[in-house]
């Protein structure tokens, strides 16, 4: 089996240099995984303005495309300076996204190497995330015939904020995040289910807490699982408060 993700050198080079935030991440990564025979990288397209509206307020999709974002705004989301390639890598991203969900709904699973913009909310952006990839994928999901349920695992370190907004009345997704308390954001939303995890859990709680988490979500009740797979849950993430989780 192929696993196909979604890459493209502009997800590293439409964050300025200056900005606080590691954007060789996505590089360095791609450069490991090009060489694993079990993994094909391919090239994310563009994400369209109707798919961004299903989950978005059209006057800030519109003030964003336009480059016309409020100063407090584009200080709320971060990833300062902005370059003029932010527009694209964003509708890249959402769009790599997209096309990871095609793919899934063939093969079983797929990914985006960005993404996970779980801080986004319906009306602004916040926390490096800008549009919510998850929330529109969800949306697009639920177009399908065959899809009735959708399950949000989010086990980034910071609770999937945006995410659970966007979805608090809408009964046919659910929302569960795995996160530390005390880590950003500092005003929590609510998901369908939190689990707030005390600073320095250690990598035998954690994966005890994964356990009994799944067990009581039940995956294999939904039709579709979107993954947030944070990786800054590891003790070396400048922004991170746990101890570690498996290192490979």
């Amino acid at each position: 089996m192929i696993l196909s993700l979604y890459y493209d050198p502009i997800y590293t080079d439409g964050i300025d240099p200056r900005a606080h935030f590691p954007r060789d991440r996505y590089r360095l990564l791609a450069e490991r995984l090009c060489v694993d025979r079990g993994i094909e990288l391919k090239s994310p397209r563009l994400v369209e303005k109707a798919e961004l509206l299903t989950a978005h307020d059209q006057a800030y999709v519109e003030q964003f495309l336009e480059g016309s974002l409020p100063a407090d705004v584009i200080r709320r989301i971060g990833l300062r300076p902005w370059t003029p390639a932010i527009i694209e890598r964003t509708l890249r991203i959402t769009g790599g996204s997209l096309d990871a969900l095609e793919d899934a709904l063939i093969s079983g699973i797929s990914g985006n190497m960005a993404g996970g913009t779980h801080h986004a909310y319906r009306s602004f952006g916040s926390g490096y995330c800008i549009f919510n990839d998850i929330a529109v994928c969800a949306y697009a999901a639920l177009e399908k015939p065959d899809i009735n349920r959708v399950l949000v695992l989010d086990l980034d370190v910071h609770q999937g904020d945006g995410t659970a907004s966007i979805f608090a009345e809408h009964s046919s997704v659910f929302t569960c995040s795995i996160h530390a308390e005390s880590n950003f954001p500092f005003r929590k939303e609510q998901s369908g289910l939190d689990i707030h995890l005390a600073d320095e859990t250690s990598d035998q709680d954690y994966l005890d807490c994964l356990d009994r988490t799944l067990a009581k979500i039940r995956p294999q009740d939904y039709d579709l699982i979107l993954y947030q797979a944070g990786v800054d849950p590891l003790a070396e993430d400048a922004l991170g408060t746990l101890l570690s989780l498996i290192h490979i």
